[in-house]
């Protein structure tokens, strides 16, 4: 199993006034600008490609109707 160690150097120490600068930030991003970025994060911290459309396994699922009995 491969050790997985922390890279210091990609996080910085901020003020609260930075923080909330990064807020703003985002904040003058449109919605699907935001959303973009969130999906290119959530595909990096699990290795997928973002380009490509991944679609739901629906092999994991079943579908009942329910009964009034």
């Amino acid at each position: 199993m491969e050790s997985y160690r922390l890279d210091r150097q990609a996080f910085s120490v901020q003020s609260f006034e930075e923080a909330s600068n990064q807020r703003d930030y985002w904040m003058q991003k449109t919605a699907m600008e935001r959303l973009a970025a969130a999906w290119y994060l959530v595909c990096t911290a699990y290795q997928l490609d973002h380009h490509n459309q991944h679609r739901m396994d629906r092999t994991a699922f079943s579908i009942r109707t329910h009964s009034n009995g």
